[in-house]
C-alpha cells in the first residue's frame, strides 16, 4: 500500500527497468508511486509474483506494474511487466526507493550527555537522552536515536544507525552502515564462570564485539563481548529479533539468522549460512559455509559439509504425539530384540 509519505516519489516503469537492469514488457511510461500486495495494488502501484501458485491473484490484481519471472510472463494480457530472474530480490530493491527516510539532523541534542574524551563528528546526529562514554568515537553520518547508551572505547564507522534505546556496553566496534534496532545490547558481559568447590567465580570478559560493514541487528538481540578475543560478526551479517550470541562467537559474512536463535560461546559459523527460528547451537562447535539449519533444530555437533540440517519434530495431533512418544520410550527395548533376532539368524 502506498505510504502517504511516498506521494512526492514516483518513477516510470522504464525508469525502474533501467535503474535495476530489468527487462520491460508493456507501457514504459506508466507511473509507479508506491508498492503493494497483489490483492490490494492499484493502478499507480507495483506488485510482484515470486510464487507461481499465486498467479491467479496477479490476473485479478489492479497493479499497474508487476515484477515476474520471464517464465511467468505469458498470458498476462496487456499488463506492464518487469522481468527478473528473482522477483523478490528485484521487488526489495524497488521498494527501497519508497521507504520514507527522515533526513539526518547533525548535532548533539541538548539533553544528551557526551563524555569530554569522546569524539563525535559534527556531521553525526546524537538524539535526546543519549549517553556517549569515554574515548568513544562516532563518525560522520551516524544517527544515534533517542535513549541510546554507548559506553567506553566504542567506535562507530560512517552512516551507522542506532534506532532507539540501543546499548553498546563497552569495546564495541561497528563497521560502516551498521543498523541496530531498538532494545539491542552489544558488548555486555559474557556468561563466563569457573567453579571452585561448588561456588561460581566470575571470569572477566576482557574482549569486545566487532561488526563488519552492512551488518543489521534486530530488536532486543544481545551480543556478548568476548572473554579475551572479540565476538565477531563479519560483513553483511543479518540478525533478526530476540537472538542471543554468546561470548567469542564468530559469524561469517552474509550469514542470516531468524528470531530466537541461541548460540553458545566460542562457536564459529561460516559464511552464507541460514539459521532458522529457535535453533539452538551448542558451544565450541564449527559450522562450515553454506549451511541451512531448519527451525527448532538443536545443533550439538560440528557441521562440516554444506547442506540442509533438521532435528525439530513438527506439530501433530496430541493423540498421535502421545502414541509416538510412547514408542520412542520403547526404542531401546525394540532395538535389543531386533539385534537378538538378527543374531539368532546367523
Amino acid at each position: 500500500m502506498t505510504n502517504p509519505d511516498q506521494s512526492a516519489t514516483a518513477f516510470t516503469a522504464a525508469d525502474l527497468a533501467e535503474r535495476f537492469g530489468l527487462r520491460l514488457q508493456g507501457d514504459g511510461a506508466i507511473r509507479v508511486e508506491g508498492v503493494a500486495p497483489l490483492a490490494r495494488a492499484g493502478a499507480q502501484e507495483l506488485a510482484f509474483l515470486s510464487n507461481p501458485r499465486l498467479r491467479a491473484q496477479l490476473l485479478d490484481s489492479g497493479a499497474g506494474v508487476a515484477i515476474v519471472r520471464p517464465a511467468d510472463a505469458e498470458g498476462l494480457g496487456a499488463r506492464t511487466l518487469l522481468l527478473a530472474d528473482d522477483p523478490y530480490v528485484a521487488y526489495a530493491k524497488v521498494a527501497a526507493l519508497f521507504e520514507p527516510r527522515r533526513p539526518l539532523v547533525a548535532g548533539i541534542h541538548p539533553s544528551a550527555v557526551v563524555d569530554a574524551t569522546a569524539q563525535v563528528d559534527p556531521e553525526a546526529e546524537i538524539g535526546p537522552q543519549c549517553y556517549i562514554g569515554p574515548r568513544t568515537r562516532i563518525a560522520a553520518g551516524c544517527v544515534i536515536g533517542p535513549g541510546c547508551v554507548i559506553g567506553e572505547d566504542c567506535v562507530l564507522d560512517r552512516d551507522c544507525v542506532l534506532v532507539a534505546r540501543v546499548t553498546l556496553d563497552r569495546r564495541v566496534r561497528l563497521g560502516a552502515r551498521v543498523q541496530i534496532q531498538p532494545g539491542a545490547v552489544l558488548g555486555a558481559e559474557g556468561f563466563g564462570m569457573a567453579n571452585e568447590g561448588g561456588r561460581w567465580i566470575k571470569v572477566p570478559q576482557l574482549g569486545g564485539v566487532v561488526c563488519g560493514d552492512d551488518v543489521e541487528i534486530g530488536a532486543n538481540t544481545t551480543i556478548d563481548r568476548g572473554t579475551l578475543d572479540d565476538t565477531v560478526l563479519e560483513h553483511g551479517v543479518r540478525l533478526d529479533n530476540l537472538i542471543q550470541i554468546a561470548h567469542n562467537v564468530h559469524i561469517g559474512a552474509h550469514t542470516a539468522m531468524a528470531g530466537c536463535v541461541g548460540i553458545a560461546g566460542s562457536t564459529r559459523i561460516g559464511s552464507r549460512c541460514l539459521i532458522a527460528g529457535k535453533v539452538g547451537i551448542s558451544g565450541h562447535l564449527e559450522i562450515c559455509d553454506n549451511v541451512l539449519v531448519h527451525a527448532m533444530s538443536m545443533v550439538a555437533a560440528s557441521i562440516t559439509e554444506p547442506g540442509e540440517y533438521s532435528s525439530g519434530m513438527p506439530a501433530m495431533a496430541t493423540r498421535e504425539w502421545r502414541r509416538n512418544a510412547a514408542r520412542i520410550r520403547q526404542l531401546d527395548t525394540l532395538a535389543r530384540r531386533v539385534g537378538a533376532l538378527e543374531k539368532g539368524r546367523e
